[in-house]
């Protein structure tokens, strides 16, 4: 999936205020999580989320946020490489194309975010401006 426009300015921008929220999403220990792999600052974003998988849809919320990716909360993640659609339940739902990259048992898992329809893409964005304009 080709990335949106203003995406490379967004990533820069987020980039810059990483250090500030990474500090932040820990459990009061302040050393970086494990080797940070992500290039896109992640924030601390907790909501409802349904997940569209085959015929089943299952409950669930998310942890954190980012450009490319979030982590879903849920006792019973799907497998490494399992693809799906959530659906954020916010004021205006925003539906992403999702695949897991990582899964922490008990917890849940880390999934890249894409966004297929226009509409959502810019809800998206949307709900990212207004978490970087609360961390400032």
């Amino acid at each position: 999936m080709k990335p949106w426009n203003g995406e490379i300015a967004l990533r820069r921008s987020l980039g810059s205020l990483a250090w500030g929220f990474t500090r932040s999403m820990g459990n009061g220990d302040q050393t970086v999580r494990r080797n940070e792999r992500r290039w896109a600052q992640r924030y601390s974003f907790r909501a409802d989320l349904e997940i569209e998988w085959g015929s089943a849809v299952l409950k669930a919320s998310t942890r954190d946020v980012s450009v490319n990716g979030m982590f879903i909360e849920s006792p019973d993640p799907l497998w490494v490489g399992a693809g799906f659609t959530a659906r954020l339940a916010l004021d205006r739902p925003v539906k992403v194309d999702c695949f897991v990259k990582r899964i922490e048992p008990g917890r849940g898992m880390g999934v890249s975010v894409t966004l297929s329809e226009q509409q959502h893409e810019q809800r998206y964005r949307d709900l990212l401006a207004s978490l970087t304009n609360t961390g400032s």
